[in-house]
């Protein structure tokens, strides 16, 4: 039987050499290669890159409106947050935000689009129902959208979490205490949540920043710095050099955030105990957000309500008569369907391998006094910088001569590095509440340390663990920036399927295949979900 050491460190060995492999490594290859020139090392490219005005002009689109999009989604995720935690609102509505915020993390960004398209453009059902158009849909009016839709839901996951840590007394102790309404909410409210906000802030630009899906779909004439990467690196004369500067350059925006992360922690502070307690009633208060969070969440999922519709119509707009034509189109291809197949599968193993990656890493940082041990939060920390057509095109540059190369293997460990850093900070938050001498127990008791993981601590976290799985299969299922470099004619996922079904404007499939995705990603989250009530009810 191997000693306690010897099992640590074969996981750890392990775990350290898939970050090298799938993560140092092709980014080290992207730097360097980001210096090559004709004549050797040198900084010709980033000089070519910077002396661009239409390069350089999509990087300052893409500042402007991830800055914007971040500041707005900020603002809604906090409040509905404080609507949820803070007001008396109808019990009901709490609950529908709760499940609604979540609709879109069901389906890939570049779909947004088109439920854009079809929702605001000329002939679009919202456009239908208010009778004239209300703006123009493809630029910067549509990207905005598309970009607070997609970030609200992480924004509003990171607030409303942060909200079950404050200490509801003190808001009452403020009103008691004679406080105005602003300085009472400023004081009980924003000031212990100000590290959080910052964290919503950067998450939504980060994200809006580095997004492809969206802007493939509504970007129209409005260049943004991930389609400037997409055309220069798989346009008609491909630059790769170029290409690489790009990609460095898309990384410092989320290096600016990790030090204006550093800067706000020093906001936060913690309770010592906290305080079940009954807020004081507030009618207007409660109408007003209640009213407010109503519109909020009725105007992100009204945009998606199209694609409920459309591919049920023969012909939406036009021809409204109900029809299975386009479904069964879709089941009939076996093209189609094999995509289809090929998203299941890389999803299936990404959360399986991953949730196993994940979960050995925070066991390895929590549970081990191994030296090096804290080098898994150094990896968390890069994975949730480098954005996902960033890793994408180092995974492309690294293994094109491998054998990974075109294989659905090369999706999954993208997907399972790009992915990495939430699951992990669920597994060791969970982990580090957990006795510490369990395992010393366990040896004393003749276990091997396998044994007390297998038998203690694995079911003590397995709510935990079925979390990960649930968040690793949704984020591949949708996932588009991450593979749009990797995939090809045999790896085909239904996400990059849609991009490439945009070029010849077959929306019903667009559509059907986007529905597949959805009622996967819920029918496995509804799953999961039952399997942690389960469990709590065993328990």
């Amino acid at each position: 039987m191997p000693s306690v050491k010897s099992e640590m460190r074969m996981i750890y060995a392990v775990l350290l050499a898939l970050f090298t492999v799938f993560l140092i490594f092709p980014l080290m290859i992207l730097f360097i290669r980001s210096f090559e020139t004709s004549g050797g090392l040198g900084v010709s490219n980033y000089l070519s890159v910077l002396s661009s005005p239409a390069l350089m002009e999509s990087i300052w689109n893409s500042i402007k409106i991830s800055t914007l999009t971040a500041v707005i989604t900020t603002i809604l995720a906090f409040t509905l947050a404080y609507s949820i935690n803070c007001t008396r609102i109808y019990r009901p509505l709490k609950g529908a935000i709760k499940i609604g915020i979540l609709i879109p993390m069901l389906l890939p960004t570049i779909t947004y689009g088109f439920a854009i398209i079809y929702s605001f453009g000329k002939q679009g059902l919202i456009t239908k129902l208010v009778g004239q158009d209300l703006f123009e849909i493809y630029g910067f009016n549509g990207l905005l959208i598309g970009y607070i839709i997609y970030t609200i839901p992480a924004a509003f996951i990171l607030i409303n979490n942060s909200f079950t840590y404050i200490d509801k007394k003190f808001i009452i102790v403020s009103k008691l205490m004679g406080d105005g309404v602003f300085r009472s909410f400023m004081n009980t409210i924003i000031r212990p949540l100000l590290g959080t906000l910052g964290g919503a802030f950067v998450l939504s630009f980060v994200l809006s920043f580095t997004d492809f899906g969206i802007p493939a779909s509504v970007g129209g004439t409005y260049n943004v710095v991930a389609t400037q990467l997409y055309q220069v690196m798989l346009g008609s004369i491909p630059n790769f050099n170029n290409g690489t500067v790009i990609a460095i350059l898309m990384l410092l925006p989320a290096v600016f955030g990790i030090l204006l992360l550093s800067y706000l922690e020093k906001f936060n502070f913690h309770y010592d105990k906290f305080t079940q307690i009954e807020l004081m009633n507030n009618k207007s208060r409660d109408v007003f957000l209640g009213i407010l969070s109503s519109v909020i969440l009725m105007g992100m999922v009204s945009v998606f309500t199209v694609m409920f519709i459309a591919p049920f119509m023969n012909g939406f707009p036009y021809d409204l008569t109900f029809t299975w034509k386009h479904f069964v189109e879709v089941f009939e291809s076996n093209d189609l369907i094999a995509v289809y197949n090929n998203s299941i599968m890389v999803a299936a193993l990404t959360a399986v391998l991953g949730t196993c990656i994940a979960y050995g890493a925070a066991i390895v940082n929590v549970r081990t006094s191994l030296k090096g041990n804290s080098s898994m939060d150094i990896f968390s920390i890069i994975t949730n910088t480098v954005p996902g057509m960033v890793l994408g095109l180092s995974y492309l540059l690294m293994f094109n001569h491998s054998g990974l190369k075109g294989t659905l293997a090369i999706l999954i460990f993208c997907n399972i590095i790009h992915y990495f850093t939430t699951p992990y900070l669920m597994a060791k938050h969970s982990l580090s509440k957990m006795n510490p001498s369990w395992e010393t127990t366990g040896e004393l008791l003749g276990d091997s340390w396998m044994n007390t993981l297998y038998r203690v601590i694995l079911p003590n976290s397995l709510s935990t663990v079925i979390e990960m799985f649930s968040y690793y299969f949704i984020n591949a299922m949708v996932t588009i920036s991450g593979i749009i470099f990797l995939v090809s004619t045999q790896t085909t996922v239904v996400a990059s399927k849609i991009k490439e079904l945009q070029h010849f404007a077959k929306f019903n499939e667009i559509f059907v295949l986007s529905l597949l995705i959805f009622f996967t990603n819920l029918l496995v989250k509804l799953f999961c979900n039952y399997l942690q009530k389960k469990r709590s009810v065993n328990h």
